[in-house]
């Protein structure tokens, strides 16, 4: 009997420590080596005169805070200048249902997409992605969750570098990437497989 219930606990502790937040895209372009870059710069809504709809303006600044600290984690210094631009897209159940693959006037890009549907990026994703990358990491079957995506793109030379992405359940039709709790941990998955390690002191 004891034998069981130590199993049981076990059990109740895994999946108390499994993490809602799933990798499910992460990829690198055109040969790129990220740790050639040192400086970084993350879209603002300026960049695409709007937010991804479902995104507030408080999550935008929660979603890049969490990018912040990773990136400067890893040896990056925040520069506006800089050519390394990461690019924010969300998608969300909810708004899957109602919007257009596209937002109206747009043409269509290419990259990752969920169930027939784009993500909805602030910087037009179809100013740096080519054609040739139609079929990069194709995923489907997302549409119960919310799944946020990061693109980090040379944004000089309009040439996209790597792209991650990464998906919950949606609990009650709410997206967990609206609390500081959810959004940290999502990022952090985000940035699981990113070519640039940690550097050493913050490494767990």
């Amino acid at each position: 009997m004891k034998k069981y219930l130590f199993i049981l606990a076990a059990v109740a502790v895994l999946m108390a420590s499994c993490s809602p937040f799933a990798l499910v895209n992460s990829e690198t372009y055109n040969n790129a080596d990220l740790a050639d870059y040192s400086t970084f710069r993350i879209v603002t809504p300026a960049d695409g005169n709007r937010l991804p709809p479902g995104m507030e303006m408080v999550t935008y600044y929660n979603i890049a805070a969490a990018i912040r600290e990773q990136m400067l984690e890893r040896g990056f210094k925040e520069d506006p200048s800089s050519p390394l631009l990461i690019n924010i897209g969300l998608t969300v159940h909810r708004e899957i249902d109602t919007a257009p693959a596209l937002p109206p006037g747009y043409t269509p890009y290419s990259g990752p997409y969920y169930n027939g549907y784009y993500p909805f990026f602030m910087y037009p994703r179809a100013n740096y992605w080519a054609n040739y990358y139609a079929n990069a990491q194709v995923i489907t079957g997302i549409y119960k969750e919310g799944v946020l995506t990061m693109d980090v793109v040379n944004i000089d030379k309009k040439v996209p570098l790597y792209s991650a992405s990464v998906a919950t359940i949606l609990e009650n039709g709410q997206s967990q990437f609206r609390n500081l709790k959810g959004i940290a941990e999502a990022v952090q998955t985000l940035f699981s497989r990113f070519p640039v390690p940690l550097e050493p002191q913050y490494r767990k």
